[in-house]
């Protein structure tokens, strides 16, 4: 059970912001936020914005309409263009600091626009430990983080969010498809798409829960929990799986050994930092 002590800091955050655009990608994490949002402050004085980009897999983007009817709450789409900036495109190492400034001052234009006092986002406690520009994109902007505010975990978010029956709580972990190239290697709409038909594939026609393919040029490395190796590597699956992936411009495709684990790419950001 959440220490009750972080849930009352996360409601006293939120009743002192009298009105809330929440950045809402429809994870676990930003939908327990604008649910509590809404609880703190009513609907009528939270707006749920989400970034039609094409760094969101379009299955994501379905989600996150469907959450909002069901949390009663309005829906705003805006669009970003990181593609357009070489600065992102280029994938830098903060290739993520100037994608969430691209948001943030979207977010802003909507919480100007429409009356909105401040703008929200769902980072937590976890959030502190990984390589992550886009924070401090989010603090520039002067984006409030009232989950980390309070100091919940992931754990405790997931928690929270299945007390208060969301559909999220047990959501495998999401990230942006940008995080699936190495830094250095150039994102364009044509690799982003070969990425999300690939784990589409994985995901939702052969119900593999938790995965990535990270894009390696001609090489889709798959990372999978390792308990599921052995269903990936059945004959037909794995026939399957080298057609289908060959059918998308991948001439070798690799089972990473180690398995899934979020943030995998930011390993050689850790491994030359401690050089």
């Amino acid at each position: 059970m959440v220490n009750q002590t972080k849930i009352d800091a996360l409601n006293d955050r939120l009743s002192e912001l009298d009105s809330v655009v929440v950045a809402f990608s429809g994870g676990v994490d930003s939908t327990l936020l604008l649910a509590m949002s809404v609880e703190a402050l009513g609907p009528e004085r939270v707006l749920a914005v989400t970034a039609n980009s094409p760094t969101l897999p379009e299955s994501e983007f379905g989600e996150t309409q469907a959450l909002t009817r069901e949390l009663g709450v309005e829906h705003k789409i805006v669009d970003t263009k990181e593609l357009d900036d070489p600065r992102f495109a280029s994938n830098p190492r903060n290739r993520c600091y100037y994608c969430k400034r691209e948001l943030f001052d979207r977010l802003w234009q909507v919480a100007e626009g429409e009356g909105f006092q401040h703008v929200v986002y769902g980072a937590t406690a976890a959030d502190l430990g990984d390589h992550r520009p886009g924070m401090q994109a989010a603090e520039e902007a002067g984006a409030i983080a009232p989950l980390l505010e309070a100091g919940l975990t992931k754990e405790e978010v997931r928690e929270l969010s299945r007390e208060l029956g969301l559909p999220t709580w047990d959501k495998p972990a999401m990230a942006c498809l940008a995080s699936r190239f190495p830094y250095g290697d150039a994102i364009t709409q044509d690799s982003l798409l070969q990425v999300e038909k690939a784990e589409h594939l994985l995901r939702n026609e052969l119900d593999f829960r938790q995965v990535r393919v990270r894009h390696h040029g001609t090489i889709a490395r798959i990372e999978i929990e390792p308990a599921e190796f052995g269903r990936l590597l059945q004959e037909s699956t794995r026939k399957r799986v080298v057609f289908e992936f060959k059918g998308l411009g991948f001439v070798h495709i690799a089972l990473d050994l180690l398995g899934f684990r979020s943030g995998s790419m930011n390993e050689v950001v850790s491994l030359s930092e401690s050089t």
